[in-house]
């Protein structure tokens, strides 16, 4: 059984009742019952990025999680890495081997600094805009 196969299977009987039998679910995320039995039986491949996220937001999951399980990563981040490669590898490769905490700071931090910077450029829209007389 793939890693995928068994987290979307656990999450599936864990939410438990009719509503999400393989059937059901399957159903709800456009694929095969048969396909998705064999998924998470690990007889099949996981599906696509798209599918992938289907499954992962009707049985509640992170995206991000349910794609590295199927050994795929998102389009976004795939893109943003392929254009910026020599960057996003630096970047990620001077953080590997830090601990959750620090990767948890770090994230933190960015999200402070995106908000200094919005709240710059909206002062420099304010004072750039002509006064009224």
């Amino acid at each position: 059984m793939s890693k995928f196969g068994e987290i979307i299977k656990q999450r599936r009987l864990e939410l438990g009742g009719r509503e999400n039998s393989l059937r059901r679910v399957a159903e709800e995320v456009s694929l095969e019952p048969s396909y998705l039995s064999k998924i998470e039986r690990g007889l099949a491949a996981p599906p696509g990025e798209e599918a992938i996220q289907r499954i992962a937001k009707r049985l509640g999951l992170d995206p991000d999680i349910a794609l590295a399980a199927a050994g795929k990563i998102s389009s976004d981040l795939h893109q943003a890495i392929t254009e910026r490669p020599e960057i996003f590898g630096s970047f990620l490769r001077s953080v590997m081997e830090q601990p959750d905490a620090e990767l948890l700071k770090i994230i933190e931090r960015m999200k402070q600094l995106e908000e200094e910077n919005e709240k710059f450029v909206d002062q420099l829209d304010t004072d750039s805009r002509p006064k009224k007389s």
